[in-house]
């Protein structure tokens, strides 16, 4: 297990339980020196008091790094132009955070002259996928060590009696109904009480929403702007990225929006149970989506259709730096380039309904849509475009 070869490491570091330990085993295992890196992507309070327990638990500096700007920007904002969703239900809130908080990791382990980086994801899940794949793509010749897969301990109480015995600061209790992951576009939930796909999510574990029975009793109509396919304004208010997300949570919270209950196939092979809240974002995709069926040619939509489930695939399965992704990438900004205009939506009790699209660059045209008298559309021209395509099945038919 020890590398002699090893001389720095950067860990990835919560504060939390799991993280707390392995800098201590770090340390004793390795012999070396570990400087701690903490990613802020809008875990809010969370971040308080990191400072204090990375010294008291060994680590030589701490870096808090805030990424909240980068991480909407340019993965965020990338998701919704690209209307990705994994399965056709999951937004993605963990997947997109991974390769932004490992990027920075690499960079600051350049900066540290660190020959090592660490994380703390388990053996089982995606995670550790998302963060190594993110490592080598950036830094092909780092060693990566991933304590849950190489130390003894088996679960919490493990790491609980271990901070005990060597007085590491912790606040976790053995007691832990479920796993949860926030930042600033979602939270999720796993394991324990919710391992069980039959039992409904406990009321009581939810943070960004309330239930749709409980959510506000009158309908709310919000406008957003968008300019080549990110969003821009709120109500005609320019908003930059942090805060015009931070908006459309509060917004979506307190109308009971953006609650997902799935059973999900990870990249492992497994299937899992995940429970997630994303108000703000299932605001911008349903806006998005309406706002692309004007701005749109028909083929276009359809390929970038057939490309969203590739994308989605990529970004949950860890592949944000393959060659392929950033291929897909460049197409889908392409296709944003006419998708500019607003869209407005009406709230209510966790339904996101779109009411009204407008765009300088909308294709569609009222003289030919009406079901009035028109002089743009023949429609006697119908029945010979029928014919053509029906002469096949025509064919078939007569046999």
């Amino acid at each position: 297990m020890n590398d002699s070869k090893i001389n720095k490491i950067v860990l990835a570091y919560s504060g939390g339980l799991d993280t707390s330990v392995m800098l201590h085993w770090l340390k004793e295992q390795y012999q070396c020196e570990v400087v701690c890196y903490c990613a802020d992507v809008g875990q809010g309070a969370e971040m308080d008091g990191r400072d204090e327990k990375a010294k008291a638990s060994g680590g030589s500096k701490l870096y808090i790094e805030d990424l909240r700007e980068e991480f909407v920007r340019d993965y965020v904002w990338m998701a919704v132009k690209a209307n990705a969703l994994y399965e056709g239900v999951y937004l993605m809130g963990t997947s997109l955070a991974r390769p932004v908080i490992a990027k920075r990791q690499i960079e600051i382990a350049r900066q540290e002259n660190a020959d090592a980086v660490a994380h703390g994801a388990t053996g089982k899940g995606n995670d550790q996928v998302r963060f190594e794949l993110t490592y080598y793509a950036l830094q092909p010749n780092i060693k990566v060590i991933a304590p849950w897969r190489e130390w003894e301990f088996k679960g919490r109480t493990d790491l609980i009696a271990y901070a005990e015995a060597y007085g590491i600061p912790v606040s976790a209790t053995i007691d832990k109904p479920y796993s949860t992951d926030r930042n600033l576009m979602h939270v999720s939930y796993e394991g324990g009480i919710l391992e069980d796909p039959w039992a409904e999510p406990p009321e009581n574990i939810f943070q960004m929403t309330v239930s749709p029975e409980n959510a506000k009793a009158e309908a709310e109509y919000v406008v957003i702007g968008f300019e080549r396919g990110e969003p821009g304004s709120v109500d005609g208010e320019r908003l930059d990225t942090v805060a015009l997300l931070s908006k459309l949570n509060e917004l979506g919270g307190e109308h009971g929006i953006g609650r997902v209950d799935l059973v999900e196939n990870r990249f492992v092979g497994m299937k899992s149970r995940g429970v997630y809240e994303t108000p703000g974002v299932t605001i911008l995709h349903a806006a998005h989506r309406a706002l692309e069926s004007i701005t749109l040619d028909r083929e276009v939509v359809h390929l970038r259709d057939s490309l969203s489930v590739k994308f989605a695939e990529c970004v949950y399965y860890g592949f944000w730096f393959a060659p392929e992704f950033d291929l897909m990438r460049k197409m889908i900004d392409e296709m944003q380039k006419a998708a500019n205009g607003d869209v407005r939506l009406k709230l209510y009790r966790g339904n996101v309904i779109v009411v009204g699209r407008r765009s300088p660059n909308s294709l569609y045209d009222e003289r030919v849509a009406t079901f009035e008298a028109d002089t743009v559309y023949n429609q006697r021209d119908a029945e010979g475009f029928i014919k053509l395509n029906a002469l096949r099945l025509r064919l078939r038919g007569g046999q």
